[in-house]
């Protein structure tokens, strides 16, 4: 497998400003993937289906992980990898949703770098949408089991700043130029 310094996960709940955020470090230049479990939930709505997290979030964890773990193999060793949330997310989904969480989903969760960043909730940019169908109050809880989550795991939780993307993006790179752990 590659190594995992340079995989490095945006993570918060829904409608912080994730998917954003990484559309602009694509656009930079940046290797970047998409939330798996939006296209899930996409695909899942197109053809009726019923595994989405609000309905089987035990299958869709499954797949999910799948797809997320297939991610990791797609990032090139020699390039930044940014993802828009990591398998560590499944586990705090899973545990939020008060299901026992398989080992395979904590083994596989160490392919990345040990600094995520945290979208943290923000009221003034959250929607709601198809595929994102909770609450202010669900995303500011899922912020928390994410944030748990990854300090259980032994990842450095930076939370990001409630700037423009554009500074979020510098906020970013300054960290990761200063990081000596990166």
């Amino acid at each position: 497998m590659n190594n995992c310094n340079n995989r490095y996960i945006i993570t918060g709940g829904p409608g912080s400003g994730k998917s954003t955020l990484l559309d602009k470090l694509s656009a930079l230049g940046h290797q970047c993937f998409e939330e798996i479990s939006r296209v899930i939930i996409q695909e899942q709505h197109q053809i009726g289906g019923d595994k989405v997290p609000w309905q089987n979030l035990s299958e869709f964890a499954e797949i999910c992980f799948e797809r997320m773990s297939i991610q990791l193999y797609e990032c090139k060793p020699e390039r930044k990898c940014f993802f828009d949330r990591g398998l560590p997310d499944i586990i705090a989904y899973v545990r939020r949703g008060g299901l026992p969480v398989p080992p395979k989903y904590f083994q596989q969760s160490n392919q990345y770098n040990k600094t995520v960043f945290l979208a943290p909730p923000w009221k003034e940019i959250f929607i709601n949408d198809a595929e994102r169908p909770e609450s202010f109050e669900d995303a500011v809880e899922i912020s928390i089991f994410l944030r748990n989550t990854y300090e259980e795991l032994g990842f450095t939780v930076i939370e990001l700043p409630k700037f423009s993307v554009a500074d979020r993006v510098q906020f970013i790179d300054n960290y990761l130029s200063t990081d000596k752990d990166s």
